[in-house]
């Protein structure tokens, strides 16, 4: 009974999360700024893809970040304000299992909105930056890229037309589809239309990257969980943005202090180091990324989020929402 509860919510908590609007919203204000990406690359004065590398991942983490503070506010915090949560809680399942449910239901939509980003970051680096007003287009890309958004939209539509189906929910899913197909057709097809998967423009590196990020915004949902079960949606929007900055800075922030001073060392402890999830140097220097350090980040960040998922349940449990 108690994996058809954990099961049940996990799958409700997605599905929701798909439908709030500010879920598609930020993903479409992402897509646009990594379509973007390349133009604005154009005008630095040297090592353009690398700056084009570096914005397309920030666009990534910050779109995760919002989503996750929005959805997890729209999960936890609305059920509490609107006392549906009560109906839930009647029923046989634990806070526990709630809290686990909200956490898994919102990284999952996370985890669409980061693929779906990721995708299309890798086509934008494939692309390359456009040099000049007379620069080449890949236009392998941008019709892999124009197939997907149009058959997206023209079967959403038509969903939407007749069956009654949501568009915003139904256009992500179909649009990771679509996207997927169309970034398989790019790892085998190459800017001159010639099967050639040895020169495909896709690096391992950017894949590692968006690894991480998804890594470090799994703590970040994690943490928006905890707060929502206590405090609003201001307050959630507040708290993780400042452990998200402190986290960027966390090696100058306490690292520097953390041998002399005990306040350093407990921030060090407190705040993710999220630092580690960044690859901006590897990019710069076109170091390799290695798999062991994935691994090691992989369990960096799944002892910090079973630890704030641990503390989100204590929080919860005496939280009064009758």
């Amino acid at each position: 009974m108690r994996k058809l509860n954990l099961f049940t919510l996990t799958k409700n908590t997605f599905v929701e999360t798909l439908r709030q609007p500010v879920y598609a919203i930020i993903i479409v204000a992402a897509l646009l700024l990594l379509f973007l990406s390349p133009s604005v690359a154009m005008y630095t004065l040297s090592d353009d893809n690398k700056l084009l590398r570096e914005l397309g991942l920030s666009t990534l983490f910050l779109a995760s970040l919002f989503i996750s503070i929005f959805s997890s506010s729209g999960a936890v915090g609305e059920e509490i304000e609107n006392k549906t949560i009560m109906t839930v809680l009647s029923k046989p399942v634990r806070r526990p299992i709630f809290i686990i449910s909200k956490f898994l239901g919102v990284a999952g939509a996370v985890g669409l909105a980061h693929y779906i980003c990721t995708i299309v970051l890798l086509m934008c680096i494939r692309h390359g930056v456009v040099d000049g007003e007379h620069g080449m287009y890949d236009w392998t890309v941008l019709a892999a890229g124009g197939m997907a958004v149009v058959l997206t939209f023209l079967i959403t539509a038509f969903l939407s037309y007749s069956y009654d189906m949501k568009f915003s929910s139904t256009a992500v899913v179909l649009g990771s589809i679509f996207l997927t197909f169309g970034i398989i057709f790019l790892c085998f097809i190459d800017r001159h239309w010639r099967f050639n998967p040895q020169n495909n423009g896709i690096n391992a590196l950017d894949v590692y990257g968006s690894i991480l990020l998804f890594l470090a915004a799994l703590i970040i949902v994690a943490l928006a969980v905890a707060f929502s079960s206590r405090f609003n949606v201001v307050v959630t929007l507040s708290a993780c943005v400042g452990i998200f900055l402190l986290g960027l800075i966390s090696d100058y922030a306490f690292g520097r202090f953390a041998e002399v001073h005990l306040w350093a060392k407990i921030g060090r402890i407190l705040v993710p180091n999220l630092q580690i999830f960044w690859i901006s140097d590897a990019i710069y220097e076109g170091s390799v990324v290695p798999a062991r350090y994935i691994l090691i980040s992989a369990s960096y960040a799944l002892c910090y989020t079973v630890g704030i998922l641990s503390l989100a349940i204590a929080l919860f449990q005496r939280r009064q929402v009758g």
